[in-house]
């Protein structure tokens, strides 16, 4: 994605014809049938980036910008696992095992300041959530028995609906699929606040292409000293690219301390596997990101407000 300024990226699709051509007359000896026109160039689409586009290139498809913007080495960062320490011993891992310690749930990784800061809540009531001295573990003995609202419907009937909504019926082909679509617009953001900030997402809905890729991507802009609140994805793995300023991020798993808590800047990466929460906090400059996901349509669950799990 763009950060800032405006540029083209050619993109060669396999199997598909060159539809970008210019032509050259030619004048051969005189009059109207001297005349004759061929080919001077011809090529595959060209894109027009501009700051905030995001461009979808599946595996297999060459592409390439004017636009000296990269490193000479290119870089790689991996979703899962970590290459450099392939070879450590398993004396190693066994002992890392053995120093995490395991936690009640997500809350008690968190920061007590930031946790009821993001809940509006005070300190004991930010410990409370924490559940510090909550011995039962995960399985716990509801009183009187379970009852939720459900309405009645068959198996055959939800799957039936599932692959109905899937697709609508009129999927693109790969030669004229759209590859373009900006998120840094404003107006496109999915989520506003005038005194927080605002979160723009890019799925298979609005991205047709996506879908094929498995992949979706957010771009999220945090005003000063703003707070976005815990949340985690469902389906999805996430890697963060802070563009612009600078903020806190916590990272929090199963355990009692968070696997991530630091300050982050302009051009540094976070990967966030799924089920694990994460709470931003931006600083003085405030704080812009975009971040990409392994499903096309990512699915985020937040622990505070209105429409969180968590809400009595």
């Amino acid at each position: 994605m763009p950060t800032a300024g405006r540029g083209i990226q050619g993109v060669s699709i396999p199997g598909c014809p060159e539809t970008y051509q210019s032509f050259q007359q030619l004048i051969e000896g005189r009059g109207s049938q001297g005349q004759q026109s061929r080919y001077r160039d011809e090529h595959h689409k060209i894109l027009h980036l501009r700051q905030g586009d995001i461009a979808a290139l599946p595996t297999g498809i060459s592409h390439c910008n004017a636009q000296n913007q990269l490193d000479q080495r290119p870089r790689r960062f991996y979703l899962a696992g970590n290459p450099h320490q392939q070879g450590r011993t398993t004396y190693q891992r066994s002992r890392q095992t053995e120093e995490e310690i395991s936690g009640n749930h997500v809350f008690s990784g968190f920061d007590v300041e930031m946790l009821a800061e993001a809940f509006g809540v005070s300190t004991e009531t930010a410990r409370s959530l924490q559940s510090q001295n909550d011995n039962r573990g995960n399985i716990v003995r509801v009183e009187n028995g379970l009852r939720v609202i459900r309405p009645p419907r068959r198996e055959e009937e939800e799957e039936r609906e599932q692959r109905e909504t899937r697709y609508n019926g009129f999927e693109e082909t790969l030669c004229a699929a759209r590859l373009v679509h900006n998120i840094a617009d404003p107006v496109r953001a999915d989520v506003y606040s005038p005194l927080g900030g605002r979160i723009s997402s890019l799925n298979s809905q609005k991205l047709p292409i996506l879908n094929y890729l498995q992949l979706s991507a957010e771009r999220g802009v945090l005003y000063r000293n703003a707070i976005m609140v815990p949340q985690w994805n469902l389906n999805a793995h996430s890697i963060i690219y802070v563009t612009r300023g600078n903020g806190r991020i916590q990272i929090v798993g199963n355990y009692e301390r968070p696997v991530f808590d630091g300050q982050v800047r302009e051009g540094q990466i976070l990967t966030v596997p799924q089920n694990f929460a994460v709470v931003k906090q931006a600083g003085s400059q405030g704080l812009e990101w975009v971040a990409f996901k392994t499903n096309d349509n990512k699915m985020i669950s937040p622990l505070v407000g209105r429409i969180s799990t968590e809400r009595k």
